[in-house]
């Protein structure tokens, strides 16, 4: 490797994109192609980092294996900033361990962050958690630290784990500030700002407040009974009881919920849970039966008793109840989650961390377009979907279904 492709590495691991364009810019060698490719990426040009890659790759010899493997990474990194999730997550894996074959620890620790950082995206905690698992980050540069600490610190939010999440940033800021690159202790920053923002809304004796996560942890830990509308589940203690699938029992268990301690009226409990604007006996009777299936459900936690005007949820062993709920409510509040981390999303991507068809993926984001909520730009399979990050809050507990391993 010349002198000038040594000086040019030198300054993207600095950090210094200009450096690398004022020595590679002009050559087309590999090695000329995969660092300018690297820091066209880091200045925001995926399409023309992406180029350069596929180019620098092909352009290596079928012997020269690492650098070959080298250049998936980076295009893999690429495509994960670029929110296109539907890059083999094999050809990442492949590159990894010829990587940690070759010895090359430090890209493949890279590689390893990178698979954790989708793992993490679609929701797949307990897997994003095994990938980490092993990983030795004490030889690792401060910049691979940093990036370590920032995918722990990403999931111990997704667990509403505060302290730990916290832990781990601080660690990160220390880390980004000996590697001295302005764009990761920006991105830590971001983080920690994240973490200090509300992340959801506690609904209790007819008041309402905003939350920390630290605040959200104490409320799951505490002698209540939680109806946790952000995840879809009511907890008590050490039991949970899932209502992801039953989205009927889970409005009438939040309705009983923030009226405790008193009861909600038939009439009330119709036009909130089955969205009526006048109760018949149709209503009533469907209500009676959503009862009954919601009083099995609760019942290791809760009771749901019939009162004189309406029905009431009592706790059997906890001090109270609660409910839990986004800081944003919206039709559409799972789509506009992902949306708000500033990214731009293609629809298939935005289906597959979601969960659900691309066609009904669509269909919220024409919705949305409409409500001048987001906007579109590019046509076709080039199409992507950005909006603003909505004001004040943080994406931590936005989305609303429950995340795999709870």
């Amino acid at each position: 490797m010349d002198s000038l492709i040594t000086a040019a590495a030198r300054a993207l691991a600095a950090g210094d994109l200009l450096g690398v364009l004022k020595r590679v810019a002009l050559r087309e060698d590999p090695p000329a192609l995969a660092l300018r490719g690297i820091a066209m990426a880091q200045l925001g040009d995926y399409a023309r980092a992406k180029a350069l890659l596929q180019s620098a790759a092909r352009a290596f010899g079928s012997r020269e294996t690492v650098a070959r493997a080298r250049c998936v990474v980076a295009e893999a990194e690429i495509a994960l900033v670029s929110r296109d999730l539907g890059w083999s997550p094999q050809a990442l894996g492949a590159a990894r361990a010829t990587l940690e074959r070759h010895g090359d620890r430090l890209n493949a620790a890279h590689a390893r962050h990178l698979e954790v950082r989708r793992l993490l995206l679609i929701g797949r905690l307990d897997d994003a958690e095994r990938a980490l698992d092993g990983l030795d980050v004490a030889p690792l540069p401060p910049a691979s630290r940093a990036a370590h600490d920032l995918v722990v610190a990403g999931i111990a939010m997704r667990r509403i784990r505060a302290k730990a999440a916290r832990a781990a940033l601080m660690r990160a800021r220390q880390a980004a500030l000996e590697a001295s690159i302005p764009a990761l202790i920006a991105e830590v920053d971001g983080a920690l700002h994240a973490l200090n923002m509300p992340v959801a809304r506690l609904i209790a004796n007819g008041e309402e407040k905003q939350l920390q996560l630290d605040h959200v942890e104490a409320v799951l830990t505490s002698d209540t009974v939680v109806v946790d509308a952000c995840r879809h589940v009511v907890r008590g203690g050490d039991q949970v009881v899932s209502l992801a699938k039953r989205p009927v029992l889970l409005a009438l268990a939040r309705a009983l919920g923030e009226a405790w301690p008193s009861d909600l009226g038939r009439d009330e409990l119709v036009r909130r849970v089955f969205r009526a604007k006048r109760a018949d006996e149709s209503h009533r009777a469907r209500l009676r039966v959503e009862i009954g299936r919601l009083r099995t459900k609760l019942r290791p936690l809760a009771s749901v008793s019939a009162t004189a005007q309406g029905f009431a949820l009592t706790p059997r062993r906890a001090a109270g109840i609660v409910v839990l709920a986004p800081p944003v409510e919206d039709q559409h509040a799972a789509v506009i989650a992902f949306l708000a981390d500033g990214e731009s999303w293609s629809s298939s991507a935005l289906a597959l961390a979601l969960g659900a068809s691309p066609r009904t993926v669509q269909r919220a984001l024409d919705q949305l377009a409409v409500a001048g909520k987001v906007q579109a730009y590019g046509r076709g399979r080039a199409q992507r979907w950005m909006t603003a990050q909505v004001a004040g809050f943080t994406t931590t507990l936005l989305l609303p279904g429950p995340l795999p391993s709870d």
